[in-house]
């Protein structure tokens, strides 16, 4: 399973297309082109089904998820002195379950002060109707509180380059029905952000995703917040263990298939988290990046099997407590989501108090 519920504008950063890809012109290279099938009109991420129709995140899995991302929006508004108005912005926000679910799990006492946003460039949907939800197309600047981005980064569209059969690393161009061709060289800030970040190997054959829009992206998102904590969670790899080929793929009702940018499959590239909020001397403002298994044990999802005495003194409730037992273990499974990375990113608080035991895995 990949995807996301993202858009590259959606934070007000870079998107769009390089100076090599003419406007409707074919073949181009990959960002143009995923930003055109999945966000373009007739795109892939503004149809009516919305996301959940084609593949299943940590929020379609389980109400588990929800709720420890409202128990973290708790504890950042304990961090922040309990201000009267405590924001939650949903980037990427698909059909706004996450957005719901939390408003739904937060206690009253802190959902009375909450003002939600779900980020989304498709419009408002039926029934989502909740008057303390504000529907927008772009991140909310200036709040205090937590911004949250649920595989919002791998659907930024990226360019892809590949080495050729000399041993030079070309921008990938593709045409509309995914037949590929090799480019130009990279240049400029991608030649940049390549050589820093994911450096190939005169070897042919080898390809990379050129992280530079992501980063941007993310910058923006965060720089919208006043005060608070921003969240990034997505399908991750650092730069120790970049995979050889890259990791473009396709996804069609709930079934991985070929990348092909005609609109009528998702297009996602794993994130190079390790890149996002980093400066030259390391991760900014004290950011941590950690794995969902981590984060989510720490607040409060928990896969352990009740005791087989509730069997017996309560069925019903050991039934749940089973149920709630599974849905956890797939949210944090090795292998699986507990993989993910969390990106943790505060503004003008510290982090400490908000995760438990929050280790940094990111390799030095």
């Amino acid at each position: 399973m990949a995807g996301g519920t993202g858009a590259a504008d959606r934070a007000g950063a870079a998107g769009g297309t390089g100076a090599a890809d003419a406007a409707g012109a074919w073949p181009r290279g990959w960002r143009a082109a995923a930003e055109e099938a999945l966000y373009g009109p007739g795109g892939f991420y503004l149809r009516p089904e919305g996301p959940a129709g084609h593949f299943r995140t940590s929020v379609h899995a389980s109400p588990l998820f929800a709720q420890a991302v409202a128990r973290l929006l708790c504890r950042v508004d304990a961090a922040l002195g309990g201000p009267a108005e405590l924001a939650f912005v949903d980037v990427g926000a698909g059909r706004g379950e996450l957005t719901a679910g939390v408003l739904r799990a937060l206690p009253a006492r802190v959902a009375a002060r909450v003002r939600a946003y779900a980020v989304e460039r498709a419009p408002r949907p039926e029934g989502a109707d909740d008057p303390r939800i504000e529907w927008t197309a772009q991140v909310p600047r200036g709040v205090t509180g937590l911004l949250f981005a649920n595989e919002w980064l791998d659907n930024v569209p990226v360019d892809v380059v590949e080495v050729d059969a000399e041993g030079t690393a070309r921008l990938v161009l593709v045409d509309a029905d995914g037949t590929e061709s090799l480019g130009p060289e990279p240049s400029g800030a991608d030649a940049a952000w390549l050589a820093k970040w994911w450096p190939l190997p005169p070897e042919p054959g080898l390809r990379a995703e050129v992280g530079g829009p992501r980063d941007a992206a993310w910058a923006a998102a965060v720089g919208c917040l006043e005060r608070g904590l921003a969240v990034a969670v997505d399908y991750r790899h650092t730069r120790g263990a970049r995979p050889p080929f890259g990791t473009l793929t396709g996804f069609r009702e709930g079934r991985e298939c070929r990348p092909v940018p005609d609109g009528s499959c998702d297009l996602t590239a794993h994130v190079a988290l390790d890149a996002c909020g980093r400066t030259d001397s390391g991760f900014a403002s004290g950011a941590e990046l950690t794995d969902q298994r981590t984060a989510l044990t720490a607040l409060g999802v928990s896969g352990g099997r009740p005791p087989l005495s509730l069997a017996s003194s309560d069925p019903a409730a050991y039934v749940r407590a089973l149920a709630h037992a599974g849905e956890a273990a797939e949210l944090t499974a090795p292998g699986g989501l507990g993989d993910f990375g969390w990106l943790l990113q505060p503004v003008r608080i510290g982090l400490r108090g908000l995760l438990v035991d929050v280790a940094d895995d990111e390799e030095q």
